[in-house]
């Protein structure tokens, strides 16, 4: 089990950027010895992975069915897609939905009606979550605490001007999607960008995801994000909630 450790640990290491990585790099990225970084390589090339031109090594698309294996086999995903896509259909606009994985949002649905941020975003797309309106929801859902453990535990960089970066700003920040049930983002991810989101609550109270709509600033400011387009996710929200 130790091994398979080691090889999730290398697979993690690829990313958009680092698409091709020598077994230097990988055992400087893991912590690993550069002889087990080799033996992890050669196994994903050997089972189809990965693959190599004798230097460096580069995932292979049978990678996918190890993150298809989780959708495929979480209904909530579906579910997600569709009410994202009706949604987006509606008002013109991007919309995702992501789950909490320690420091970071994971996307696990999205339905994207133009692209607005300069990196791509897609299922399986990771951002941290103390300056993502997604993030906030789903930090806000857990106990004080914990939510300030991993805000404590990002690397909170600026990426704009406007990111809040100290935990306690992030804190308060959190504290107030908590009380108000949703969370704007005016620019702290990127410059240009607005994005609103609320939780994903079952029918039993538990948050277990969260959705949100990403935009362009000049169009919706968050005062007229929050009048035109949070009524539109609380009513997905609800309709999630009967059925999830």
């Amino acid at each position: 089990m130790l091994g398979l450790e080691k090889g999730l640990a290398v697979i993690a290491c690829f990313d958009a950027g680092h698409p091709r990585l020598t077994i230097a790099d990988v055992a400087r990225m893991t912590g690993l010895s550069r002889a087990t970084a080799r033996r992890c390589l050669i196994t994903l090339a050997r089972i189809g992975y990965a693959e190599t031109d004798g230097r460096h090594f580069a995932l292979t698309p049978r990678v996918l069915q190890l993150g298809y294996a989780y959708l495929s086999s979480t209904p909530l995903t579906a579910v997600l897609q569709n009410a994202l896509e009706r949604l987006s259909e509606e008002i013109g606009e991007s919309s995702s939905a992501s789950l909490l994985d320690g420091r970071d949002i994971v996307y696990v649905a999205r339905a994207a009606t133009k692209r607005i941020m300069s990196v791509g975003l897609s299922v399986g797309s990771r951002l941290p979550a103390y300056c993502t309106s997604m993030g906030r929801v789903l930090l806000a859902a857990l106990p004080e605490d914990e939510a300030r453990r991993r805000v404590e535990a990002s690397d909170r960089r600026a990426l704009t001007r406007a990111t809040a970066t100290s935990v306690e700003a992030v804190m308060a920040r959190v504290a107030a999607a908590r009380t108000a049930g949703y969370a704007v983002i005016d620019q702290e991810l990127e410059v240009g960008l607005t994005s609103i989101a609320v939780p994903v609550i079952d029918r039993e109270g538990k948050v277990v995801a969260a959705i949100n709509v990403g935009t362009q600033a000049t169009r919706f400011p968050p005062g007229v994000i929050v009048a035109e387009i949070l009524p539109k996710l609380l009513r997905v929200q609800a309709e999630l909630a009967r059925i999830v």
